[in-house]
């Protein structure tokens, strides 16, 4: 494995991430509320919505990576699949945690936002120096990913009635 090269290319992944995650925060209303931008943007202000920040813009950046970086690391797959779930299991933690003590904190959230991003690319980074993955493990975090992928789209459209996807502006969920 390159150290080097992989490092300069999940550092940039990180700042790509940040970036494009920023940004799919406002695609959805830009667009206009279509419905297939806000399949991959954040469309209320749930906390579920706002998992959408880091997950499609990590998803985007593996597969800009996926050719470089596979042929470099041997769990590529595995190593990404573990740095987003651990992305987003941060955001809901943190944001559950603090608001239990004192109201919503701007700057808490998006502070959250970067740590989650900076963590996750750090754990990926770590992992990819383990050793090889084996195909069922590599093909179980495809699985992962894919899954993901589907039950944010899914969501965005029928979201459980649960406190995590309940907008905290309006109390609805889902597209408004």
């Amino acid at each position: 494995m390159n150290d080097r090269r992989v490092l300069l290319l999940e550092i940039v992944g990180t700042f790509f991430i940040i970036f494009l995650g920023a940004a799919v925060h406002f695609t959805f209303a830009l667009s206009g509320n279509n419905p297939v931008v806000g399949a991959f943007s954040a469309v209320n202000e749930s906390v579920w919505e706002h998992l959408k920040l880091p997950f499609w813009p990590s998803i985007f950046w593996l597969l800009i990576v996926l050719y470089p970086l596979r042929k470099m690391v041997g769990n590529f797959f595995s190593a990404k699949a573990i740095g987003l779930v651990l992305m987003l299991a941060i955001i809901p933690v943190v944001f559950y945690t603090y608001t239990a003590f004192t109201e919503e904190i701007f700057l808490v959230d998006i502070s959250t936002f970067f740590i989650a991003v900076i963590v996750g690319q750090l754990v990926s980074i770590k992992l990819y120096k383990q050793t090889q993955s084996s195909k069922i493990i590599e093909g179980a975090a495809i699985a992962v990913i894919i899954f993901l992928a589907a039950i944010f789209v899914v969501f965005t459209f029928s979201p459980p009635h649960l406190p995590i996807f309940m907008d905290s502006n309006t109390g609805q969920y889902g597209i408004p």
